[in-house]
This record gives C-alpha cells, structure tokens and sequence, in this order.
C-alpha cells in the first residue's frame, strides 16, 4: 500500500495538495522539455534535474510512473538558427538533440520513458486544430494562418493568475498577422517561400508551438493526467494555453497538479548572454565534476531560485566530499539495510512536503555525522548507516559512484599509480620503524595536494581541495 502523505504545491490553485494519481499506484507525467536549436544551458539542468528527481521519488515511494518529456524540432528559432547555419532543419535538431542526451547523462538525469517529438505528431496536431475550429475555438484568416480565440475560453489566465482584460489592454497585433484579438495566438502557420511544413485542411504550414505539446500530452497520457511540469518561465503563455487549448477541445480537466521549477541566476542576476553571465551545461561540466552541479542543483527545493556561482560550486563540493568521506569510512557493501529508521522517515517527511530537497540532504548530513561517531565502536552499525546514506542520495541522484573517484576526481594532472606508490612505500617505512623516511614521504605528499587517511584497515588517499 502506498502512502498517500506526499504533498505537492499546484500552481494552479496555489496551495500544497495531497496528491491523488488519477488511477491507485500509478502517475502520468509530462514535462516540457526543450526547443533544439542550441546547447542546453544550466537552466535547462535545473528543470532536467528537478523533475529527474521527483520521478525518483515517486518510484522510491512504490508508483508506477509514466514520465513523458517531448522534443520541440519544429520551431521559428529552429528554422531561423538552421538558415543562419546553412543546414537542413532536421539536421541541426538531430545534433542538439543528441548532445542534450549527453548532458542529461553526465548529470545522471534518468531518460524519460516517451519522448515524443512534434514533427511526429503533425496528424495528431491536425485533428487538435480541425476540433478547435468545429467548436469556435479557433478560426483560419486569408493567408492560410489559424488562431485561437483566447475571449471563447471562459478560464484563461487560471495557471498564471493573469486578468484577461488586463492582458487585452497590453497586447498588441504584429505586422502581418491577421488575428481578430491581440491575445490569440497562432496553432497553425501558413509556410511562406520555401520553409518547411505539412499539408493540412488550411495549406502547407506548420504547428505553433503551443498546440504541439497539447497534442503529444494527450497522445502519449491521455485527455487528462497526473502532473504537468516545466520551468516557471513557461506558466505563461506556454502552460497557460495549452490549458485552453486542451481543455476547448477535450471538454476535461487538463492536469491535476501543475509543478514549476525556480530559475537559475548567476551571482544574482538573470542569466543571460547580454550580461555575459549565460553558461551551458557544457561549460560548466568542463570545469567542476558533474555530481558537484548535481548537487548544487538539488540543494534547493526545486520551486526555489538557484544562485549559480564559483563559490556556490566550491561549498557543493566540500558538503559532497564530507559524505563520501563517511562513506568511504565504513563498509555498506555487505552491511545490511536498515529499514524504518529515523533518518529514513525524516527523510520521507522532508520530500513529501512539495518535494524539499534542503532538508533531505539536511537528513543525509545527519546520518553522515552519526555514522562516523560509530564507526570505530560499532562498524557493523556504521556499515548499516552507509548503506543507508547511500540508498537515500540515490533518490537524489547522489552517491552512487564510487568514493575514490569523487575523493580523487581534482586528480586529473596528478599520477594515481605513483601516490599508490608512495603510500605503499610510506607503509613499508612505518612498519619498518623508519620515521623519517614516513615522515619525507608523507610530506612528498602533501606537497602534491594528496591527504593520506590512516585507519585500521591502512591508508587511503583524497585530493585535498582548493
């Protein structure tokens, strides 16, 4: 029986709710994934991060989780990027798609389990449209275009809490489009010259961007589903009209609860190339190992801003270093799992109020801190602990990499076999009573930023950080 005390903020009534899945043991899932045109920047990590690690949370709890995140591969930015480039469309989505791919591995964000894309979509986009405009919530003008009648949809602005005649006073209509309202948007646009698109009932062109992921949801979850997620620049108008859309056509309930990541800024400011403060995850992987960003990604709850900075990087590092290091020190291998602790339900507690991360890793930081007052008295019990620890970070994507590596990933211009060999030597000198040679060769270590670590079971080794 699964426990049903899991609560989630819904931005759509703006309280936490206790979550109810449309079917007993079972969440469906959709997140907006991104537009491939570019690299994916930090931002982007947040959002792959923040919902990587919801869907972990929900399996640990025991759901059966479907997690649908789509591909965006037909987009104005798309075609405007590809004729800068001189290349095929499809072409250049197929390469961002792919190194996304990449990112999302090197920061062990789990594959969705549909990822649909909206070039494979167009019928399912068509048949959207044709019921919108049976229902008078949609119209086609002169040059082949089709919008949507934001005044026809009694609940516009619910998600973002906007007024739509607020929204009417500020909008304006730009040069060449046709629109009857300045707040309708387009679901279909005639294609011009010799772009790209399909044929459909009202000529060649190609989908708007909002109807595209009304169309995959529904396509892949159903009329109605669990969880809708994305980055919080997305609540409007993105999310906002894919509610309108959907719900026009369907005559359902779209998505129960509705999740938003925080943003991401940089030394506290917004992120952006104009500022010069615009990093992509490949960036930022090149120069910190990617289980520090990891975890200064889930540090925050997910609904809160993340400052992005050097020094924020360093303190991830040092608060990951401690809990490997408690790790390391005791043997979780062939201990075994304690079920029903207290740290396991302090845990529980932190992640089922709206998922709360802070305090998770606050847990994990005290079961660290108790593990090593034990583990020279009672090693059983602090093998017990270190499976443990290890068992919850890895609801957080955490330390599930081998101690060593991390405690020796700075390592990278300094030879691992030649300090093995040094502390092997360095050994050899204690046990034969040679002070002074330990003592040279202890210090030849230290020179090179190598902490040597003597316990019962010998010596090991760590890079000691800047």
């Amino acid at each position: 029986m699964i426990s049903n005390d899991l609560k989630i903020y819904n931005t759509l009534t703006r309280k936490k709710e206790r979550f109810q899945p449309l079917q007993p043991g079972k969440v469906s899932m959709y997140v907006c994934g991104l537009t491939t045109y570019d690299y994916s920047h930090i931002g982007h990590a947040r959002m792959f991060v923040a919902f990587d690690v919801v869907v972990r949370y929900l399996r640990y709890l025991g759901y059966d989780v479907n997690y649908v995140r789509n591909i965006t591969d037909i987009d104005d930015k798309i075609l405007r990027r590809a004729k800068e480039n001189g290349e095929y469309f499809a072409d250049l989505t197929e390469r961002f798609i792919a190194a996304t791919r990449e990112d999302e591995a090197a920061l062990f964000v789990l594959k969705p389990d549909e990822e649909p894309r909206a070039t494979a979509h167009i019928t399912e986009i068509i048949a959207m449209i044709e019921k919108l405009i049976r229902q008078d919530y949609a119209y086609r003008v002169s040059n082949g275009d089709v919008y949507y009648a934001v005044r026809q949809f009694e609940g516009y602005g619910k998600l973002s809490n906007k007024d739509p005649e607020e929204l009417l006073a500020g909008a304006r209509i730009e040069v060449g489009e046709l629109k009857r309202d300045p707040r309708d948007f387009a679901l279909w646009k005639a294609a011009r010259d010799e772009e790209v698109g399909w044929d459909s009932p009202w000529g060649y062109g190609r989908p708007g961007w909002h109807i595209e992921c009304s169309a995959m949801s529904t396509c892949c979850l159903g009329e109605s589903f669990d969880i809708h997620g994305g980055g919080s620049d997305l609540m409007f108008p993105h999310h906002e009209n894919e509610i309108a859309q959907s719900e026009a056509a369907t005559g359902k309930h779209f998505a129960n609860y509705w999740m938003h990541n925080g943003p991401v800024r940089v030394d506290n400011e917004k992120m952006s190339k104009s500022l010069g403060n615009f990093f992509t995850v490949r960036d930022v992987l090149a120069r910190y190992p990617a289980e520090v960003v990891r975890y200064l990604l889930v540090a925050s709850q997910y609904r809160s801003p993340i400052n992005y900075s050097d020094q924020g990087l360093e303190k991830a590092a040092a608060s990951l270093e401690r809990l490997y290091l408690a790790v390391r020190a005791a043997d979780a291998e062939s201990a075994r799992a304690l079920t029903n602790s207290q740290y396991e339900k302090a845990f529980r507690e932190a992640m089922n109020d709206d998922f709360n991360t802070a305090e998770a890793v606050a847990v994990l930081f005290d079961l660290a801190r108790d593990l090593n007052k034990v583990r020279e008295l009672d090693p059983v019990h602090a093998g017990e602990l270190a499976r443990l620890l290890v068992k919850l970070g890895g609801v957080l994507g955490l330390l599930q990499g081998s101690a060593d590596a991390f405690l020796r990933s700075s390592a990278d211009d300094v030879d691992a076999d030649a300090i093995d060999a040094l502390i092997a030597q360095r050994r050899q000198a204690r046990q034969d009573k040679n002070w002074a040679l330990a003592d040279e060769i202890r210090d030849k270590l230290n020179a090179m930023k190598v902490v040597v670590e003597d316990g019962a079971d010998g010596s090991s080794w760590r890079i000691e950080r800047e």
